[in-house]
């Protein structure tokens, strides 16, 4: 599906997870990591003192997917840790799910059945409706989300990314990128699958970020069918590539690695998506739009930990807050793009940070 002229789509979308498994590995990682005393006298849910900043607290982080190979999860383990590292008395498990979304809800459940942990943290959009579910039958249970949205539930507290943000700044990158390189005013996006948070909020704001550089820059817009080909990636790729795409966006998790492939055959280049990777392949992954899940996840733990998280809170997080960036000050960047558009990124980019200049997640542009 090739786009010019986008359109945004209208209408009711049920809640669905941003990608299903940015890798395709089988790797377990369960575990419980001891940093003091357990308090599990409760049953059914938390008990009423949860997050009330006393030692004794058990939480549980439910992957729904696994964690390694995984780097958003991978961030999201990594940031509880650190906070109940800090915390004297604390106890974390984490619990994979696996890909198979049907059986997260019963498995939700099961934790908030046994009684033993005062939180549960979780990250995927699907996971506010579920958790909601679940709520509803254990009522002392506490839910701490991110990367999803539900406001007004006293035992769930969200903290979604503004991906507009994120995918806008790609954009911006692989457009400034493509000029470069004497190639048609189109660059490539390679999805996983399509979802709601795709169609309506990365795809579009892509293209918006490109279009700030030139009106005339379309999308060239395809998708792999699952999260781990990554020889269909490569032909998607190989074939965008073909027809003018010189930049690539990829967001379709193992099959990422298809993309970056054909792209270093083909003298193409490379934008990321959610983690630095400028590493992958440095003179081919030529800008990094990121997620601070580690951030987020460490800093609402703590919230927690000290009875101040805001449960029936949905909060929405930009670049001006902190948790969603452009990679800058990676030494590969440096030494492998121009100053020229090092440049003219860090301007779009301080805009951002500094405030100057936001989008809502339906791409209006707010300038202060």
């Amino acid at each position: 599906m090739k786009l010019g002229k986008l359109q945004h789509r209208s209408g009711v979308f049920t809640q669905f997870f941003r990608f299903f498994a940015p890798f395709c590995g089988k790797a377990l990682l369960t575990g419980v990591l001891l940093a003091g005393s357990i308090s599990l006298a409760f049953a059914g849910g938390s008990s009423e003192g949860s997050g009330s900043g006393k030692s004794g607290q058990s939480i549980v982080v439910f992957v729904p997917g696994v964690t390694s190979g995984s780097p958003i999860y991978e961030m999201l383990v990594a940031g509880v840790q650190k906070a109940v590292d800090e915390k004297g008395g604390t106890s974390l498990k984490v619990v994979e799910g696996g890909f198979n979304q049907a059986e997260w809800e019963s498995k939700i459940t099961s934790l908030a059945a046994s009684g033993a942990y005062q939180l549960i943290i979780s990250s995927n959009p699907a996971m506010p409706a579920i958790c909601g579910a679940v709520a509803a039958k254990f009522p002392k249970q506490k839910f701490l989300l991110l990367d999803g949205q539900l406001a007004g539930n006293p035992q769930i507290y969200t903290l979604r990314y503004n991906q507009r943000e994120q995918a806008y700044l790609a954009g911006y990158m692989a457009a400034l990128v493509s000029q470069t390189m004497g190639s048609a005013k189109k660059l490539g996006l390679v999805a996983g699958q399509e979802y709601p948070a795709m169609n309506d909020i990365i795809l579009p704001g892509f293209l918006q970020g490109a279009r700030a550089v030139d009106g005339s820059f379309s999308v060239d817009f395809r998708v792999v069918g699952n999260w781990y080909d990554a020889n269909k990636g490569s032909e998607l790729a190989s074939s965008m590539i073909r027809e003018g795409a010189k930049v690539i966006l990829p967001i379709a998790g193992g099959a990422n690695q298809g993309v970056v492939q054909a792209a270093s055959e083909s003298g193409a280049k490379v934008v990321w998506f959610d983690v630095n990777g400028y590493g992958i392949k440095p003179g081919v992954v030529v800008g990094s739009a990121i997620l601070k899940q580690d951030k987020a996840a460490y800093e609402k733990t703590k919230l927690y930990l000290e009875g101040k998280l805001p449960f029936g809170k949905a909060e929405l997080v930009g670049v001006a807050d902190g948790y969603v960036d452009f990679v800058d000050d990676d030494p590969v960047y440096i030494q492998t793009v121009s100053e020229p558009i090092r440049k003219k990124q860090a301007e779009i980019v301080t805009r951002f940070r500094t405030g100057a200049f936001s989008l809502r997640e339906d791409g209006t542009e707010i300038r202060n």
